[in-house]
């Protein structure tokens, strides 16, 4: 940056000033100030800890880092570390005291009353956003292979036929919600969305199944990175599917067990 000396003259990247006390302009240099390198600290997963309860915060098996460029560092956080949180306290406190801090998450999103608001959105919330995390790994993407992938050819027609369908899905859910990939009970997979923190282990909501993969479509997931382009943001998620874990749970669930969320 550049001023001349009794004009106040700032040439360059500052504002011009003019002084009239002299019509000899000498030039001098000024230093410009060396810039500042910004950062964002990240946090820990492992060091999310929920209050005193019966539900606790399972660590991300990755860092809030590892999703990236696919997705971004400060919106794992915040999602894991506020919003995940959220839930997860606010289910136990809804279960303190009750017959239901003895159950599974499980046993209580399939006898789950619908019209009490509270557990069926923190219920849901604290099981949709731990089977998302599983969905997820650093070295995912690609296609499945073995009885998975067999699995999705004979009832998708081909895995990008599956792979469209999921996508439809997800752009499509109006508002807050899901897209997931579930077994029934007779082994035939297919793609449903839920509605905010709904499920398909809960009774009554027109959808069912055991759910083996999640796709978080609320904002709060994708939009620091994405803003309104949900459909860059799922194109994403593909890039980053935990195959090896979607096929242990397909596994499971054909063994006729509801898979652990974590596993």
């Amino acid at each position: 940056m550049k001023i001349l000396s009794n004009l106040g003259i700032v040439v360059g990247v500052g504002a011009l000033l003019i002084s009239c006390n002299d019509k000899n302009l000498t030039e001098v240099q000024v230093p410009l100030p060396e810039d500042v390198a910004t950062s964002v600290q990240m946090g820990n997963p492992s060091d999310v800890i929920a209050n005193e309860g019966t539900f606790k915060m399972i660590p991300l098996p990755y860092s809030y880092g590892a999703l990236e460029p696919h997705i971004d560092a400060r919106t794992m956080e915040i999602h894991f570390s506020k919003h995940h949180l959220g839930y997860t306290n606010k289910l136990n406190a809804a279960v303190a005291g009750t017959p239901l801090a003895k159950l599974t998450i499980e046993e209580i999103l399939t006898s789950l009353d619908l019209e009490n608001k509270t557990l069926r959105n923190n219920a849901g919330g604290y099981y949709n956003h731990n089977l998302f995390w599983a969905s997820m790994s650093s070295k995912g993407g690609g296609e499945p292979s073995g009885a998975l992938s067999a699995a999705i050819i004979k009832h998708f027609g081909s895995y990008n036929d599956f792979k469209n369908q999921l996508t439809e899905t997800a752009n499509k859910q109006f508002g807050s919600g899901w897209a997931w990939l579930v077994i029934d009970k007779t082994g035939k997979l297919s793609v449903v969305g839920t509605a905010n923190q709904d499920n398909p282990l809960m009774p009554n909501i027109g959808v069912s199944g055991t759910p083996i993969l999640a796709l978080d479509v609320w904002e709060h997931a994708y939009y620091l990175q994405y803003q309104n382009k949900r459909n860059n943001y799922v194109e994403a998620f593909f890039k980053v599917i935990n195959w090896n874990a979607v096929a242990k749970r397909y596994d499971d669930a054909l063994a006729k067990e509801i898979p652990n969320t974590i596993q």
